[in-house]
């Protein structure tokens, strides 16, 4: 089988005195090397995308980790800049992807902001600044210019036994590199935890009875892919998801012909 497309979402930003729509290469390249798949950059246009015709042409979707926070106007949050950075643009899509994916029974990867995302499009919200919090770890990054040290693999966290994530790792304890000022607070309706850290706080989510693989990660298993067994399975679990949704495809292909 060929490589299958997947969707991954992009952030806009500015430099060189350009507008630009882009992904980390983390990403992208752990799509390819982990998932076996074909990463296809969308752009954040919002409503300016035709999603359904996306959808129709892809077989996956990865909603990559980024810098900025879904703007909490979406769940009634504060906006103010201590929350920020925001993309609004990146908001408008991925938001609208999200659910057109889950309701075509597509699969979905959403990492780090993108489990965020997540949540809020299925009407949860977010809690800002989740280390200072009583109680709360500090799930922060170190400071530190060396980006291995800032992801480093040193949180623990717990696999729900039963769950989605069960069937990847086994239930039971795995160490991750979680890193993150915000978290999920209210939990999406159609949403049910999947893994938690030792403060409690939500680390993985999946959609309950979705037609597919559809599961959020607060951490980063993109950026160990190569080198850290637990990265790779998330990653593998998700390119054989889109694998077989892709095979779907070509079997009702097939008998239309």
């Amino acid at each position: 089988m060929q490589q299958p497309l997947v969707a991954v979402s992009t952030d806009v930003r500015q430099f060189d005195n350009y507008t630009w729509h882009a992904a980390p290469q983390q990403y992208l390249e752990a799509a390819v090397a982990g998932a076996g798949v074909f990463p296809l950059l969308v752009p954040s246009f919002g409503n300016r995308l035709d999603v359904d015709e996306l959808l129709s042409s892809v077989d996956g979707v990865m909603l990559t980790g980024s810098k900025s926070n879904v703007h909490p106007s979406l769940y009634d949050g504060d906006p103010s800049e201590a929350n920020g950075p925001y993309d609004p643009a990146r908001d408008s899509t991925t938001l609208p992807l999200i659910r057109k994916a889950l309701e075509r029974g597509v699969p979905l990867l959403a990492i780090c902001r993108g489990i965020q995302e997540l949540n809020v499009a299925l009407g949860g919200t977010l809690g800002t600044e989740i280390q200072e919090r009583e109680g709360s770890l500090d799930h922060r990054a170190p400071v530190s210019d060396n980006q291995d040290e800032r992801f480093a693999i040193h949180q623990t966290i717990s696999i729900k036994p039963g769950s989605c994530l069960a069937g990847v790792f086994g239930a039971g304890d795995i160490k991750v590199n979680s890193l993150h000022r915000q978290g999920i607070d209210r939990l999406g309706s159609k949403l049910q935890i999947e893994a938690l850290a030792t403060d409690g706080t939500i680390e993985a989510v999946s959609v309950k009875d979705a037609r597919a693989f559809a599961v959020g990660v607060q951490w980063h298993p993109e950026y160990w892919v190569k080198s850290d067994s637990n990265s790779a399975k998330i990653f593998r679990a998700f390119g054989d998801a889109v694998r077989l949704h892709a095979a779907a495809k070509a079997g009702v292909r097939a008998a239309a012909e």
